[in-house]
């Protein structure tokens, strides 16, 4: 004997979806953007937004613009940098050697014993 909810599969709330429940829709317009790979993509704006002059690929993630003939290239994205990184790029190493000894000192000091 199969038991169930005659509700199933739906949610709170869900009905029939068309405009008469959720109003009428912005006036759209679709702009085809194209990137380096060949990919095109056509998201839709509402007609008085101001449209972007390039859009993500969402395909490839490159940039992609509406001019198919020149699509942007690849823009540089700079690495992830570790604190040490930045540090090393202030500092020489013989500066890093001054203060590490001056840091050991301190150490041996403050435990009692001289180097």
């Amino acid at each position: 004997m199969a038991s169930g909810s005659a509700i199933r599969g739906s949610r709170v709330g869900a009905g029939p979806m068309g405009e008469a429940e959720r109003g009428e829709s912005a006036p759209r317009v679709h702009i085809t953007y194209w990137c380096a790979h060949g990919h095109t993509t056509t998201p839709s704006f509402a007609s008085d937004a101001v449209v972007p002059e390039t859009w993500d690929c969402p395909r490839c993630g490159w940039p992609a613009s509406q001019n198919e003939a020149a699509p942007p290239a690849q823009t540089k994205v700079e690495p992830y940098k570790t604190h040490l990184a930045y540090v090393k790029e202030r500092r020489s190493d013989g500066d890093g050697e001054s203060i590490l000894e001056e840091a050991l000192q301190r150490l041996q000091a403050r435990s009692g014993r001289t180097r």
